[in-house]
């Protein structure tokens, strides 16, 4: 992942458009955007992510005390542009240790969100049981947004997943503890909209959660 694009759902090789396909194709998956190489984090990455993004790229805002900004990735290429993003923090989690989150924005079908869950894609409809309330609720770009916990994750995590402005919005926390802080109504912010405020992200080293998820 560190070198070349990769597909996002399975995080293997991927080939790009030529003569015989006009997109970037997995030999499993077929057709997929491409997952680009993750980079060190700084405000310039970010920067550069949020100005390719057709999506959200959500961050909690202000961040919790204490959290920093550890990492940044999308799927897509310079003519699709980011049809996914991957934004992920760490800070001292709420029962003591270190807590990292990771939220996802994803168009359906793309599967990046999925895996960074470790379940099977790509989107998280299966999973979920809407049918009773919400396990937690953001406020998503000023909108009240319910999410649910997603079934099935792995125990080293907890996941939740919902809608926000039309698009698969996943959260996902490390250790499972730490889903503590998503019942404390987050506030998420687009950082497409942030302008100037970007150069006050504090950043921290970059979290291997984006570089080699199960």
């Amino acid at each position: 992942m560190r070198g070349e694009p990769s597909c996002p759902k399975c995080g293997g090789r991927v080939r790009a458009p030529g003569l015989f396909a006009d997109t970037w194709q997995c030999a499993v998956h077929g057709a997929v955007y491409p997952l680009q190489p993750v980079i060190p984090p700084s405000v310039e990455s970010l920067g550069v992510v949020v100005h390719r993004a057709q999506v959200p790229v959500w961050m909690p805002w202000p961040l919790p005390v204490g959290w920093l900004f550890t990492g940044v990735a999308y799927a897509g290429d310079d003519r699709s542009g980011g049809r996914a993003t991957a934004v992920a923090c760490s800070g001292p989690g709420p029962l003591g240790g270190m807590g990292e989150m990771l939220l996802v924005a994803e168009e359906l079908g793309v599967g990046l969100g999925a895996r960074y869950a470790g379940i099977d894609g790509p989107d998280p409809g299966p999973y979920l049981h809407v049918d009773g309330p919400p396990d937690a609720k953001v406020l998503a770009g000023g909108r009240p947004t319910p999410l649910w916990q997603v079934k099935g994750a792995p125990d080293d995590r907890a996941v939740f997943a919902g809608e926000a402005r039309g698009l698969w919005l996943w959260a996902v926390v490390w250790p499972e503890q730490s889903a503590l802080l998503m019942y404390d109504e987050l506030i998420l912010a687009d950082l497409r909209e942030a302008g100037g405020e970007l150069d006050l992200v504090p950043v921290g080293a970059l979290t291997p959660r984006l570089l080699d998820p199960p």
